[in-house]
């Protein structure tokens, strides 16, 4: 392990600096390799002259302490509070070195490159203040700023804090034992600096990112709606079919994210304006899994969801080869949005692909699963608001990725024919979505489903309509459009949410 320990007391001889030999000589013996950097002995301009600060002239001893950094995997700051906060001196080398293109990359307004990730980090901080009032009444100002605006900003962590407190009036005796106390941090990087759960999380956490849990809910209110349906019309409701059925559908999913992820990868790599709604997971872009360990979790799951298939089918209490045909299907549609030869998302199909995967297919297989039959009306018609809300969101989604998704062949219903005339068809569906569930509902065909709760969708609707006319009438479109997305999305919660409440 490499280690930094960086001094940021203006005087090298202070308390400080006996706290910086201390973590030193626990650090070697714990066989890292220690370097220090004494701020206090180096000659570079304190002031941040330059705008942008990258341009300013870099002195020797800031490209040294830069090199050091990028040598390091764990940096260890050892400095006093003064004011509630860092030192100037300290302030001012963070200004100089943490600087973009170096530390950080800005790829869009909210978006940033953290480029000291994967480095870990140590605080060791001095101060008079009783650290209850320094927590409590003051709420760590100092160490928080380092913290989260600085070392975590740029992929730092964890970073690690210890409060050094009151040293004024602290005893001789005390003051050795805070030294001790400090040897042995430094001595116990024999043992690494994540904790076990720590490194579990570090390797699962990708993970999670990759299976983008923010858009799973959806799917069990509808597919939950279909199977309350089939109780409904006096089949028995089975809670082992009904759970499992959501796991294979889950993991279904899962494995369709999974594939999506890794043959989207050039147009997610060419995307600056991804955000949480659209982009990918950006995993295998920034290297956080590779694409032979993707494919291979996608072949797992769908190993496992092929067990889970025979199983569901097996206790279901529709007939055997329905419920396999209908989850065959299912895969075989929702697989080739990205894979060969079909690719379904990169010939101008893929929206609706989305919109049946999400509505018709997760009602009728609850539906199905609990003993229904497919020729019932009722979980086709229940489908049909739900596929029409979902589409406009999915149309909307190719905006932020237009220009990407252009460059990579990817020919999305935006590609196809512009953002305008995009956003007009997805206003389209979403009259269409509201205008369906209320004929419905009038109809008497869906009443027990919607109830009078349905109205609610048109001030939804109204609302959605208004922001997309807004967006497709200007010349200068945004890059990013979250807010659109955001209230897109939601739109099509009352589709599922309605008819699992009230068929519950």
């Amino acid at each position: 392990m490499n280690v930094l320990v960086i001094l940021g007391h203006p005087r090298k001889e202070s308390y400080c600096g006996a706290l910086a030999e201390a973590y030193t000589r626990g650090a070697e013996e714990a066989g890292a390799h220690v370097k220090r950097i004494l701020i206090a002995d180096m000659q570079f301009e304190k002031n941040v002259l330059a705008a942008p600060p990258e341009e300013q002239f870099l002195e020797p001893d800031i490209l040294k302490a830069k090199d050091l950094i990028t040598w390091a995997n764990h940096l260890v700051f050892i400095y006093p509070t003064w004011w509630g906060s860092v030192p100037s001196l300290l302030k001012a080398f963070l200004e100089r070195t943490i600087i973009p293109g170096f530390a950080f990359r800005e790829l869009q307004f909210d978006a940033y490159e953290k480029k000291l990730s994967p480095r870990t980090a140590q605080l060791i901080t001095t101060m008079d203040t009783p650290l209850f009032v320094y927590k409590l009444f003051y709420g760590s100002p100092g160490t928080k700023a380092l913290t989260n605006a600085t070392l975590k900003f740029c992929g730092v962590s964890p970073v690690r804090k210890m409060h050094i407190s009151p040293v004024k009036h602290s005893t001789r005796k005390k003051k050795e034992q805070w030294l001790e106390e400090v040897y042995h941090t430094g001595r116990a990087l024999q043992y690494g600096v994540l904790t076990p759960w720590e490194k579990l999380m570090k390797r699962i956490n990708p993970w999670i990112q990759a299976v983008r849990l923010q858009f799973y809910p959806m799917t069990f209110f509808a597919y939950s709606a279909g199977a309350f349906a089939a109780a409904f019309f006096g089949h028995t409701f089975n809670m082992a079919v009904f759970l499992l059925g959501y796991i294979l559908l889950f993991l279904f999913e899962v494995a369709v994210v999974f594939s999506n992820e890794y043959h989207d990868k050039e147009t997610d790599r060419l995307n600056r304006f991804y955000s949480p709604f659209t982009g990918g997971s950006r995993v295998l872009v920034n290297g956080l899994i590779s694409d032979e360990a993707i494919k291979k979790a996608t072949r797992n799951v769908l190993a496992v969801c092929f067990a889970i298939t025979a199983l569901v089918a097996y206790l279901s209490s529709a007939p055997y080869y329905v419920s396999i045909s209908l989850i065959m299907i299912l895969f075989v549609i929702a697989i080739s949005y990205t894979v060969p030869p079909v690719k379904f998302s990169y010939n101008g199909m893929g929206e609706m692909v989305v919109g049946f995967t999400h509505s018709f297919a997760m009602i009728l297989c609850g539906f199905v699963f609990q003993g229904g039959s497919l020729g019932n009306s009722y979980p086709w018609l229940l489908s049909l608001p739900l596929f029409l809300s979902i589409v406009p969101a999915i149309i909307m989604a190719g905006m932020p990725d237009y220009f990407a998704d252009k460059a990579a062949g990817k020919g999305t219903l935006a590609v196809r024919f512009g953002k305008s005339k995009a956003t007009g068809l997805a206003i389209v569906f979403v009259l269409l979505a509201t205008s369906s569930a209320i004929f419905l509902k009038l109809s008497g065909y869906l009443d027990e489903a919607y109830g009078n709760s349905i109205y609610l969708t048109i001030i939804h609707a109204v609302l959605l309509v208004k922001m997309l006319y807004t967006f497709m009438r200007k010349k200068d479109k945004p890059d990013r459009i979250d807010a659109i997305m955001a209230v897109s999305l939601m739109y099509i919660m009352w589709y599922a949410l309605i008819p699992f409440i009230k068929l519950m």
